[in-house]
């Protein structure tokens, strides 16, 4: 149970915190009495599949991504409107361009969508390289994307 709690912790920290490294997670997680370490936060970050957002204050914050494949949540939807600038295509890959630093965010919304039509991505800081399985699904598969920003 306790890695349980730890990891509703750490949910509840970042959603209500700007966390930006695994260290500043340590230290309030230490505050809030649980003894842990940092090879320990960086195995609840690939559990919960935390991935880091431009912040407010700090450059950088952690973020959760809704746990149900199905249904995203409000902020994940907004994060993927908000940050993309075009998506455009050729042959069997799609460009989704992203506002700086912007690109890992995208790409793990669109790995997370798991289509069957796309083979995997490629993020960089500001465009993901998505791979489609074949041109004819190409135009429908960038529609689905384009859907998410409309």
């Amino acid at each position: 149970m306790y890695r349980n709690d730890r990891q509703a912790k750490i949910l509840e920290i970042i959603s209500r915190m700007e966390i930006e490294t695994q260290e500043e997670l340590c230290t309030e997680l230490n505050k809030q009495n649980f003894n842990v370490t940092q090879a320990t936060i960086s195995r609840d970050i690939k559990d919960l599949k935390l991935y880091k957002v431009a912040g407010t204050v700090k450059k950088y914050k952690y973020a959760s991504l809704a746990a149900d494949k199905e249904s995203f949540s409000p902020r994940m939807l907004n994060i993927f409107r908000e940050c993309v600038k075009s998506i455009d295509y050729a042959n069997n890959l799609i460009i989704v361009k992203t506002m700086s630093g912007n690109g890992p965010t995208a790409g793990m919304f669109i790995d997370s969508l798991q289509s069957k039509n796309i083979l995997g991505c490629v993020a960089g800081d500001d465009t993901v390289l998505v791979i489609v399985d074949g041109n004819e699904n190409t135009p429908a598969v960038a529609g689905m994307l384009k859907g998410y920003i409309s």
